[in-house]
């Protein structure tokens, strides 16, 4: 069944189908894995690579009719990704399309451990921690290389990016605001009903498990599946609101941020707080994100305007990792490689650092001023949007009724505005995503909160009439939205704190 290079095609069988349906599943995100992987082939030879994935999805179209116990099918997908990894290296990109199991194609030593094994012996890890390797282009190579690879292909094609050819087939031909239609509500979390939902995050690559924090003090963790989708624990020690939290890669820790100058550990199996960091300017901290690279280090935003990396190992700030904005800091962001931050405040500023790998030391590089005393309350950073929109990009909200896509012009973050989309924003922090598949779709979708009590999707691409579709049901206004790694649900949380799970037709 193995062949030379780490690749191989499914065992062929009977058909069955229940069976059959399984399969299914499985293919996908074998094609998954094998289009993360597709562009580390024969790098000068986009064509083939092109041929490469598309021959996959036909042979794995064929294999997903069989019928196959469910334990073959793991242990395939699993094979793979490990053969893959072997043969490829690890990948140097996070994204939320990567392969459903994160295990097959990364350490599987989760950032817990890390932590663990840094309090018995410090020098264990430095600053580095939880490690990938990262590419070391610049951002105008990086745009000249997307748009040389566009030129070269057939006018209406799609961009061979490590995952077009494989979500063009998991979403088939059907255009992008059919790709974007919702069956209707899959559940409703309220728990936290009377107090804000200021968050809500899927896990990494992660189809049914969901947090959200609310301004009642507590985080909720989530299971969807199997029926019926349940509150599995919910995290209490804040003593005030949590305004925001994040999962580390491994998915085995949150880290949070409160309104009680504390940010806290979590581990996400029991719901233990694993440790309280007070922050270091005792302020209210207002976002927090990991560093995507090393899952040691995380960056808080705090109301004295302050900017901090935290080791999350020892609770110590790290040394020249500190920055002062113009206002409060509101929005947090890294670029994939995580040598580029972006902060956004409530005096409308937008501040781009870069971010030393080796010792988490923050160097201010370039400030843009979105508009004066518009509190930027939401940023999103993505290497490439599209086959069209093919520059880095960032994502911002900034309560100018409108939603602001910018174009990431160099290796110092200078934002250059490409277009904008009308939403109703004006006083909330209302928050906004890429879609995880819409770099690898014909057309490109984003997804945002509103105060008109909506979700709204934008396409990219589309020079009028960017509106992709509208979902319906919040009674307050929508704060925050958040895909699963296959886009079939999506979440959204509100200021009454409703959280509403969608689900996506299936085609």
């Amino acid at each position: 069944m193995l062949a030379a290079r780490g690749d191989f095609t499914a065992p062929a069988g009977g058909r069955g189908g229940r069976g059959g349906r399984g399969m299914a599943a499985v293919w996908q995100q074998v094609l998954a894995v094998d289009a993360r992987y597709n562009a580390y082939r024969t790098p000068t030879f986009p064509q083939f690579r092109t041929q490469y994935i598309r021959r996959r999805s036909q042979l794995l179209r064929e294999n997903a009719k069989a019928g196959h116990p469910p334990a073959l099918r793991r242990q395939y997908l699993r094979l793979r990704g490990q053969l893959l990894g072997q043969r490829y290296g690890p990948l140097s990109e996070p994204g939320s399309a990567r392969a459903y199991s994160n295990s097959i194609v990364r350490s599987s030593r989760t950032t817990l451990d890390r932590m663990e094994d840094f309090e018995d012996d410090p020098r264990a890890l430095g600053a580095r921690g939880h490690r990938r390797s990262v590419s070391r282009g610049s951002y105008q190579l990086q745009a000249q290389m997307n748009r040389a690879v566009y030129e070269d292909r057939p006018p209406g094609s799609v961009v061979p990016t490590s995952a077009a050819e494989a979500s063009r087939a998991m979403a088939g031909d059907t255009s992008l605001s059919e790709n974007y239609a919702f069956a209707g509500m899959y559940h409703v979390f309220d728990q936290h009903v009377d107090e804000a939902v200021p968050r809500v995050r899927f896990a990494n690559d992660d189809r049914h498990r969901l947090a959200c924090c609310s301004l009642d003090g507590s985080i909720s963790l989530c299971q969807l599946v199997p029926a019926p989708p349940t509150v599995l624990r919910v995290l209490r020690g804040h003593t005030r609101g949590v305004s925001d939290f994040a999962w580390s890669l491994s998915n085995d820790i949150l880290v949070s941020t409160s309104l009680d100058a504390t940010m806290r550990i979590w581990a996400s199996d029991d719901g233990r707080c694993i440790r309280e960091i007070p922050d270091p300017d005792g302020a209210e901290l207002l976002c927090c994100t990991f560093q995507p690279v090393n899952n040691n280090l995380t960056v808080v935003g705090n109301a004295k305007q302050n900017l901090h990396v935290v080791n999350i190992s020892t609770g110590k700030k790290v040394k020249g990792g500190s920055s002062k904005l113009t206002g409060r800091v509101l929005a947090l962001s890294f670029d994939a490689p995580g040598r580029l931050l972006w902060a956004g405040d409530d005096r409308g500023s937008v501040f781009s650092f870069l971010f030393d790998m080796a010792t988490g030391k923050l160097t201010k590089a370039k400030r843009l001023v979105v508009h004066e005393g518009s509190p930027v309350t939401s940023i999103s950073a993505r290497s490439w949007v599209s086959r069209e929109a093919r520059d880095p990009s960032l994502l911002i909200n900034a309560c100018l009724n409108k939603l602001l896509l910018y174009r990431v012009v160099d290796n110092e973050g200078t934002l250059q505005l490409k277009r904008s989309f009308p939403i109703e924003q004006s006083s909330h922090p209302v928050r906004s995503i890429f879609c995880p598949l819409m770099s690898f779709r014909q057309g490109a979708c984003v997804v945002t909160g509103s105060e008109d009590m909506c979700v709204h999707f934008f396409d990219v691409e589309r020079a009028a009439k960017a509106a992709v579709n509208k979902l319906q049901g919040h009674s307050a206004p929508v704060l925050d939205v958040s895909f699963n790694c296959d886009e079939s649900l999506l979440a959204s949380s509100d200021a009454s704190g409703m959280v509403i799970v969608w689900r996506r037709e299936q085609k």
